[in-house]
């Protein structure tokens, strides 16, 4: 049976820790690009964070989770997106930035068993997101597998989800971990 397409960039699903963490980081007001929920994003000069793009190398912070900001009007807004160059003030995004979280992502070829426990980049589909629901679009980027400790994400096991865990076709959901996060360096991959 054929895999959903429908990615949704990277969904928390657990950690080892008692609780997920989550914790509140500024965005720059005016910072142009959007980033959606189930972004991965990094930690910049200045103190804020910025969305991360396939082909980093960059350290990662978390998961964006959602955000709030009082807007140019004076109102209190609540979005699943940080909408591009938006003018604000008191602007805080909810980052998932436990280094021992584990979250579910859909692949953008078919996933092979004996390429868990490698290391991938992450690829963004065209658009990058929704503001209807404000969702990321990333998907792991099956052919970037290799042993990279730079690379962004390590496969640790395939979803258990009826609808996507098919390894033999595309869009395989897999369950993976930040590889090269802020909290804890990356290590080598078994690919």
């Amino acid at each position: 049976m054929s895999n959903q397409d429908a990615a949704f960039g990277l969904r928390p699903i657990r950690t080892s820790t008692s609780s997920q963490r989550q914790n509140r980081y500024r965005i720059a007001s005016e910072y142009n690009v959007t980033i959606f929920q189930g972004d991965m994003v990094k930690a910049v000069t200045g103190g804020v964070i910025e969305r991360v793009v396939a082909g980093a190398t960059d350290l990662i912070l978390g998961v964006f989770n959602g955000c709030e900001y009082v807007d140019a009007s004076g109102n209190v807004v609540f979005s699943n997106h940080w909408p591009a160059s938006t003018v604000g003030t008191k602007i805080f995004a909810n980052v998932i930035d436990d280094p021992s979280a584990t979250f579910e992502i859909q692949a953008n070829a078919a996933m092979p068993i004996a390429d868990l426990f490698g290391n991938f980049d992450m690829v963004d589909q065209s658009p990058v997101g929704t503001t209807t629901s404000g969702n990321s679009h990333m998907e792991l980027a099956v052919s970037t597998g290799a042993t990279t400790a730079g690379l962004c994400l390590k496969a640790i096991d395939i979803s258990q989800d009826p609808e996507n865990s098919d390894v033999s076709s595309a869009n395989t959901n897999v369950i993976v971990k930040i590889n090269n996060h802020l909290f804890s360096a990356g290590t080598a991959g078994l690919a």
